[in-house]
């Protein structure tokens, strides 16, 4: 009977660390900003935030300021918001996630009053293990004249996350390697890029349709010969420390004019444990 129950009992332990292994589904985080884009068409914008914030979740107005404490100061935001998910990843532990993609915002009632553009929301798990909206903001640009493709990868089932027992000495890291970044930017965009970028990168910058790989990107900043400096704000990564945040300021000159900017970029560990750019947005702080 000893032995019986000796191998029932390692059975069990080893039945709940085989299911501990198994990565997360993207389809967490893209069901959940489903639900949210519903919600929204049905109780409105500031209700919708608010329904999904996390607890620490930001929004930029134009400086940094917590979803709550923003639409709990705003009278109920007018017009109808509409958006579809078409990039998305989510961590291997599932604690972290983003999507990315095409919204339309109409404030009025005819077709001129539309506003086009592009979303970036990270996403956390809380405690129950229920996606909270983490981060969210956006560029505006042309009604695209195609339609963009769906891009959902799934974790890596093959690579087993190496589990992050210091949660501060985690972003500490990844805070380091953006800072790094904001450095090299200040010596040569081009240069910086061509290190950090990863080759599935995409960029989001205001006025412009989002660009994916290297070639398109680097091609983009030498054509418009712009400089970027940059200051980190904060960030994080997730406990399985394959998908990452940062944050922060950036200032764009072009030729005479100097513009500001709030960016976000998020990171992925490359095969050599190396963090790359995933996606990187610029949201302009109106003058």
């Amino acid at each position: 009977m000893k032995k019986i129950a000796l191998a029932t009992i390692s059975f069990i332990c080893y039945a709940a660390i085989a299911a501990a292994q198994v990565p997360a589904r993207v389809s967490k985080v893209v069901e959940a900003e489903d639900a949210f884009n519903k919600l929204v068409a049905r109780k409105g914008i500031k209700a919708g935030f608010l329904a999904v914030a996390d607890p620490e979740g930001i929004v930029f107005r134009p400086k940094v300021v917590k979803i709550a404490d923003f639409y709990n100061s705003v009278e109920k935001q007018p017009g109808t918001l509409q958006w579809e998910p078409k990039f998305a990843r989510i961590s291997y532990n599932g604690d972290l996630a983003f999507t990315a993609g095409p919204y339309v915002y109409l404030n009025g009632k005819n077709e001129d009053d539309k506003v086009y553009g592009d979303y970036v929301s990270i996403w956390r798990a809380d405690a129950d293990g229920k996606m909270k909206l983490l981060i969210d903001l956006g560029i505006q640009h042309p009604e695209m004249e195609k339609e963009a493709t769906v891009d959902f990868k799934e974790p890596d089932a093959t690579k087993k996350p190496v589990v992050n027992k210091d949660p501060f000495n985690g972003k500490n890291i990844i805070i380091a390697t953006d800072k790094s970044l904001n450095q090299a930017l200040t010596l040569s965009s081009l240069g910086a890029y061509k290190e950090f970028l990863s080759p599935e990168g995409r960029y989001y910058f205001p006025g412009f349709e989002p660009m994916t790989g290297t070639d398109k990107i680097l091609k983009f900043l030498n054509n418009e010969a712009i400089s970027i400096s940059a200051e980190n704000i904060s960030g994080g990564r997730s406990t399985s420390n394959d998908l990452a945040y940062t944050y922060g300021r950036a200032r764009i000159k072009k030729g005479n004019i100097v513009s500001n900017y709030n960016y976000v970029r998020i990171w992925e560990l490359d095969a050599s444990h190396k963090w790359d750019i995933l996606l990187e947005v610029f949201s302009a702080i109106e003058n």
